[in-house]
């Protein structure tokens, strides 16, 4: 019983063996032919098509070992992402430049390299931009406007012009439209409807009359085309983290509207340290809303520095008042000198050894 396990076992190991040996010589060959081939390539002269077309892209395969071996033949073209590259031989990216658009910002977002390559001027760019000069958009803006959305010349003008129509229905001015489109070009993709539904949630949510919703999306058109998850968490963390109330609310948006895009985590750092540390109440809070739309850091370094200074009274009813604006507002220098009536070398050693 034993003996005949012991034989099987060999008889196996033999046929495997058998069969790696076997293995093996196909491995060799095929080693051999592909030595072989290099070889033959690289004494053949290297002929390049700059412009292939389908059917030379295509393996055209001889026999069933060559087959094997065979991944076609390559494109000798390989895609640029550097915009640069077609400048030379693109009237198209030429005027872009002219108008001040950034391309090198444009490549770096996926496939709009290859969408702005595709355009052609008369057609695709040049009605677009005589929209704009008629509603009042100045030429030194197109180019910031392109860089920031060159998407845009994929709209239709009409739909564009519907968009126009719109924001006039709603009593927004010539001037409000200009800045709207010129700081968020976004906006101008954005569907009458899906615009209206932003709109009235704003003013559903904080309460907000015709001539506030205005000056907040006007103040900062870029909050109705935000992500709206991303606008619910901040309104939570506004209303029950921080504890504004339905009133403070709506002043705080108002005058700074650009809170909502702060990411809620900063809002409450910033807001924990102003409260409790500098001893603000929510409703001077709402009055400098400036300092939530400031850095912690900045904060804490021109407070600290005043409180060093025995300025940090911030009490309007007591004397040595110092507004809590103005802490945040101009540089080091504008600060040492307009509010903590200090110099720069006093402040700068605060810095080193705080």
């Amino acid at each position: 019983m034993f003996g005949s396990a012991i034989r099987n076992i060999i008889i196996k190991n033999a046929q495997n063996a058998a069969k790696f040996k076997a293995i093996g010589a196909q491995c060799r060959h095929l080693r051999a032919n592909r030595s072989t081939q290099s070889e033959a390539d690289t004494l053949k002269p290297i002929a390049v098509t700059t412009k292939p077309n389908d059917k030379e892209l295509e393996p055209t395969p001889q026999d069933s070992s060559a087959v094997a071996l065979d991944f076609g033949n390559r494109e000798a073209h390989v895609p640029s992402f550097n915009l640069a590259a077609y400048v030379n031989n693109s009237s198209t990216l030429q005027q872009l430049v002219s108008l001040g658009v950034d391309l090198h910002k444009i490549e770096r977002r996926k496939g709009l390299g290859e969408f702005v390559l595709r355009l052609d001027f008369e057609k695709n760019i040049k009605p677009c931009l005589s929209f704009l000069a008629d509603q009042g958009i100045a030429p030194d803006d197109f180019g910031r406007m392109i860089t920031k959305n060159p998407l845009l010349f994929k709209e239709d003008i009409d739909d564009l012009q519907t968009r126009v129509e719109y924001l006039k229905s709603k009593r927004f001015s010539d001037e409000a439209i200009q800045r709207i489109f010129t700081q968020n070009p976004f906006w101008l993709m954005f569907s009458t409807k899906r615009v209206d539904r932003r709109l009235g949630y704003f003013q559903k949510e904080f309460h907000l009359s015709g001539h506030d919703l205005r000056l907040m999306a006007t103040r900062e058109p870029n909050l109705i085309t935000y992500k709206m998850e991303h606008l619910r968490k901040s309104v939570f963390t506004l209303r029950e983290e921080m504890g504004f109330n339905a009133k403070e609310l709506q002043s705080l948006i108002v005058r700074k509207p650009r809170l909502m895009m702060i990411p809620p985590d900063d809002l409450v750092e910033r807001f924990s340290y102003i409260h409790k540390d500098m001893g603000l109440p929510h409703s001077q809070i709402v009055q400098c809303a400036e300092l939530l739309a400031s850095r912690e850091f900045r904060l804490r370094e021109r407070h600290e520095f005043l409180k060093l200074l025995g300025r940090a009274q911030y009490d309007p009813q007591k004397d040595l008042y110092i507004s809590p604006r103005t802490i945040v507002q101009g540089n080091n220098f504008y600060f040492v000198r307009n509010v903590a009536k200090s110099d720069l070398e006093t402040f700068d050693l605060f810095l080193k050894t705080r």
